[in-house]
């Protein structure tokens, strides 16, 4: 990875675009340092501290460790890149629905820009849905330095509008990377914003460390700390091996003869990825596992009561939480792969183009078979997910030392690391030098 990122910066185009890129990625962290008019900030601290600390498991301490510490500080970037997921995620599932918009995204470059367009428009409207949340959030909280009269109203008008603008001026900074940086915008917006939090977790690692110089039980925090440490390092390694892991399914070509040519007759392999959903099931799964602790925030229910109890029961440190954690993720890793890949069109693409899997008739008994190769990688990568999002959990209560780092978090950095690389090493093959990947 460095040699790369050495070898693209002596080009000068490349090293333009890696300048480019990081301006950008200099300019988010600016705006993420900007708070928002008309909020107390010594009331905000007070309040966000219990719901997006260490281990919470609500809404607001999901879209705060996305937008790198933004919400918990109410910054014009506080919603960071959210909104725009939450449209591509909708307008993904809305593609499944309406085969029209199917059809629409396989119209070319025209079909793609009036798909990116609806995705647009829709992330205008969830942005000020989830900033007029927010707003009434802090209002009701007393967080407000006005909320009552006139003044009360510009306040409002001026918190929402200043959320949604930042959240849209989050997605415009993405895409001025794809235009003119590294490329994969969107995805270098969280991973800077990810990235933003890893002193805490250092800082996590120093004061456990200093606990253990203070002898007593704490002595054990002496071997913990380095184990968590080694652990870290292996789950970055295992991340970075299933990334590229795939299934190669062998392809044989017919021959073709059109005037005096021969064409076809190779054989060759369709690869499948063992994590073709990446780590959407995970960020559906902890969507999901969010609604208890959010609404738990809101009704702040007796610790004794019956639903206080039922509240407790989804801490992410519990045993209900791990087990439906894991279901979760296995689930919707099937059911993103469902949508994301179709055996019976590749089979028909296939037969189109004179080829077919060795051994397998075409038609039907391929599509058959590529069905269940890709059950079978799709179960393989879905534990791979929940194995690394769990190992976290489970270390933290093993150890009883808490990172604040969870396994999404964890596989969004390395992934945007490893995209990242892929995106220089593709430009830089493009220029045809030779000898650069080696």
């Amino acid at each position: 990875m460095i040699e790369t990122i050495k070898k693209a910066w002596k080009l000068e185009d490349l090293r333009k675009k890696i300048l480019f890129t990081l301006f950008i990625i200099v300019l988010f962290r600016v705006g993420a340092a900007i708070p928002v008019p008309f909020i107390d900030g010594g009331a905000l601290k007070e309040l966000m501290e219990p719901v997006t600390g260490t281990g919470s498991n609500n809404l607001l301490g999901y879209l705060n460790m996305m937008s790198g510490g933004s919400f918990e500080r109410a910054t014009i970037f506080a919603m960071s890149i959210t909104p725009y997921i939450n449209s591509s995620i909708i307008m993904q599932l809305l593609a499944v629905v309406f085969p029209s918009l199917a059809e629409l995204s396989k119209e070319g470059e025209a079909g793609r820009k009036k798909m990116a367009r609806y995705s647009r428009y829709l992330t205008v409207g969830l942005a000020v849905l989830q900033a007029t949340a927010f707003y009434f959030f802090l209002r009701n909280s007393n967080a407000l330095a006005y909320a009552k009269g006139l003044s009360g109203f510009f306040a409002a008008v001026v918190i929402i509008a200043a959320f949604t603008a930042g959240s849209m001026l989050v997605v415009w900074l993405g895409e001025q990377i794809n235009q003119y940086g590294i490329g994969n915008g969107i995805s270098m917006m969280i991973f800077a914003g990810i990235v933003a939090g890893l002193p805490q977790v250092v800082m996590s690692f120093v004061a456990h460390f200093e606990l253990a110089t203070m002898g007593g039980t704490n002595t054990k925090y002496y071997f913990f700390v380095p184990l968590v440490a080694v652990l870290f390092l292996a789950l970055i390694w295992f991340i970075v091996f299933m990334n590229d892991a795939e299934r190669r399914i062998p392809v044989q070509y017919a021959k073709r003869v059109v005037g005096r040519k021969v064409y076809g007759g190779q054989s060759t392999h369709m690869p499948v990825k063992v994590n073709m959903s990446g780590v959407m099931p995970v960020i559906f799964a902890s969507s999901i596992l969010m609604i208890p602790g959010t609404i738990e925030m809101f009704a702040n229910p007796a610790a004794d009561s019956f639903w206080g109890k039922f509240f407790a029961a989804f801490n992410p440190t519990g045993w209900v939480y791990s087990i439906l954690y894991f279901i979760l993720i296995i689930g919707f890793a099937y059911f993103y792969t469902a949508i994301q890949y179709n055996p019976q069109e590749m089979a028909n693409n296939l037969r189109k183009n004179n080829g077919g899997v060795p051994g397998i008739r075409p038609g039907k008994p391929t599509a058959e078979y590529l069905a269940k190769i890709v059950n079978r990688i799709t179960l393989i990568g879905a534990l791979f997910l929940a194995v690394v999002a769990l190992t976290p959990t489970v270390s933290a209560a093993l150890t009883q030392m808490n990172v604040s780092m969870g396994g999404t978090s964890i596989i969004i950095v390395v992934g945007g690391a490893l995209e990242t690389v892929r995106q220089i090493e593709s430009q830089m093959l493009m220029r045809h030098h030779k000898g650069f990947l080696q």
